[in-house]
């Protein structure tokens, strides 16, 4: 099992860890397949009322889809498989509130994640990047996903310049991606201390208002989500030059913290 879930009966709060530290947390389908069954089996459980999200091991949150993970697609041009398209809460029809907590690296198909949470907390050693553009992929699902919390210019700029800049947790805080920094190590524990709050309130109320705030972006966000695949298939670099690309990681050399 790639991925652990602890539930405290106490406070009604469960615990999701993404359990591959030595792949930095990376998914692979059977990651992904657990995730999509975790996030049902929440909704049949009334004894958990929220849920916090994070990765072991305090190198990575999540690092996006593994790069050993063979994904077979079909051969319309019209249609894509995406095998993290379902690894979020809403996309599993839960409307329990979802905290993130980052500790390390947040980037790729991390955001699938963070933008299906409620909120994000993050330790002030975390960083979030986008590492599409520099091997040839198009930032579809991730960048509309961040794009419905943070402004336009600095989605643009994070979904554009790829692995050569990583955004800082403080500079995450200023653009409303995150909304709590903490100490090294401590993200979890913050994110568990607001989970048991917002649990010990009755959970139709709490529920409702998740529901409620999505609901003021869920057509604008609908509507972009549609046009992802297309935009995928029509600008993605074919498989073995995004491979080249990833032996070579993007030509080399460092990035900037901002």
């Amino acid at each position: 099992m790639a991925l652990r879930t602890e539930t405290d009966k106490e406070t009604g709060v469960a615990l999701i860890t993404l359990d591959r530290p030595e792949k930095h947390n990376a998914i692979d389908l059977a990651t992904a397949g657990e995730l999509t069954a975790a996030w049902r089996a929440f909704r049949y459980d009334d004894e958990v009322r929220a849920v916090v999200v994070t990765g072991a091991g305090g190198r990575a949150f999540c690092t996006g889809i593994d790069r050993g993970v063979d994904v077979p697609q079909p051969s319309s041009p019209y249609t894509i498989d995406d095998p993290l398209i379902a690894i979020g809460p809403k996309a599993n029809d839960l409307w329990k509130p979802v905290i993130a907590a980052v500790e390390g690296m947040a980037c790729g198909g991390a955001f699938y994640l963070l933008g299906e949470a409620e909120f994000v907390i993050a330790s002030e050693e975390a960083t979030f990047f986008d590492p599409h553009t520099t091997y040839g992929m198009v930032s579809a699902y991730e960048a509309i996903s961040m794009a419905q919390r943070m402004p336009f210019g600095e989605v643009a700029r994070m979904s554009l310049m790829g692995t050569a800049e990583r955004v800082t947790a403080r500079r995450a805080y200023e653009t409303g991606l995150v909304s709590e920094v903490t100490p090294p190590g401590a993200a979890v524990e913050a994110a568990l201390r607001a989970a048991a709050v917002i649990a010990s309130y009755p959970t139709a109320a709490v529920q409702g208002t998740v529901r409620a705030v999505w609901s003021a972006k869920e057509a604008a966000r609908a509507q972009a989500m549609a046009h992802a695949p297309h935009l995928i298939a029509l600008g993605n670099l074919a498989p073995e030059q995004q491979a080249e690309l990833f032996r070579g990681r993007g030509g080399g050399g460092g990035f900037r913290l901002r």
